[in-house]
């Protein structure tokens, strides 16, 4: 079947719910990313400085000061003293994360989501199915790398090639010595997620989505299957999802419909794309214990019915 005739994942929500319901959440993730991004753009461009610095350290308004805490721990492990602010700022960033969710960070702020969105929705449109296979913990083998690095050399090593600092340095601040390194880095992430592994960036090798991972694993914000009885197992929700593994769970385990892996995202794209309404994101509401329910059988990551 031809790339124009085949049928792309989210076409049927379309027809169902119209183009507006079936991109709501990727919409309201592009608004945050740019939003995120242009308060740091109004300084340079206006002379308006909302936020100063980068997504690694910043300040607010002059007075809020924001740190990424894995910024700080290698900042730490390398043997530097960190200035009472910067702490301050990584206290405020772990407690935002670990109580809404960690890897909200990477579908909601983070702008080389942007990159690895584009080479997954061209990888679907191209019907390229098949690619080279990588286990998910292979980037918590790259965080702990990155730890012991920074610990062993004195200097904070992941920033040095932190693509998110890279590209957010080349955006805010223009700046020549980064910005060849920086698209140079993106192109490459593009095409491994497009020719080499499916998702492969910020699924198998990310170190700062496996750190913010753990930082908010028992974060409030989740997505929930409360309809998942009414799943017609058209697989589109796994198309689209950048970790598919989480899926599975909340669609077939008795008494629990969410989504607890703290490998999801948030992104909301299995809600955008579901026809049927299965899924929905917000809050995550308490659950009684020893509540039971039972479900049709769900597709597994593969796409097996288990």
């Amino acid at each position: 079947m031809s790339a124009v005739t085949r049928r792309l994942p989210g076409s049927a929500a379309v027809e169902a719910k119209g183009w507006f319901a079936a991109h709501r959440w990727l919409l309201a993730r592009r608004a945050a990313q740019a939003g995120f991004l242009a308060l740091f753009l109004t300084g340079p461009l206006f002379g308006v400085w909302i936020a100063k610095g980068t997504l690694a350290t910043s300040e607010t308004l002059g007075v809020l000061p924001l740190t990424d805490p894995l910024v700080l721990l290698q900042s730490l492990l390398a043997g530097h003293a960190p200035e009472t602010a910067a702490i301050v700022g990584a206290v405020i960033v772990t407690a935002a994360y670990a109580l809404l969710r960690g890897r909200l960070y990477c579908s909601w702020v983070c702008p080389v989501n942007v990159v690895t969105d584009g080479a997954a929705a061209l990888r679907r449109r191209l019907g390229l199915k098949e690619g080279t296979a990588l286990n998910r913990r292979l980037r918590f083998l790259v965080l702990a790398a990155a730890l012991l690095a920074s610990a062993l050399t004195g200097v904070i090593v992941w920033e040095a090639v932190n693509p998110v600092t890279l590209l957010h340095r080349t955006l805010v601040f223009g700046s020549l010595a980064a910005s060849g390194l920086a698209w140079t880095v993106v192109a490459a992430i593009f095409l491994f997620d497009l020719a080499v592994v499916p998702r492969g960036w910020c699924g198998h090798l990310c170190p700062v989505g496996a750190f913010y991972g753990q930082v908010g694993r028992f974060g409030r914000v989740a997505v929930s299957a409360p309809k998942r009885d009414a799943c017609d197992h058209c697989m589109d929700c796994y198309q689209v999802c950048p970790e598919p593994h989480v899926i599975t769970p909340a669609l077939r385990d008795a008494g629990n419909d969410v989504i607890l892996s703290p490998d999801c995202t948030a992104c909301g794209r299995c809600v955008d794309v579901c026809p049927q309404t299965v899924f929905a994101l917000g809050i995550r509401p308490p659950r009684p214990t020893g509540v039971a329910r039972t479900t049709a059988p769900a597709p597994n990551a593969q796409g097996d019915l288990t």
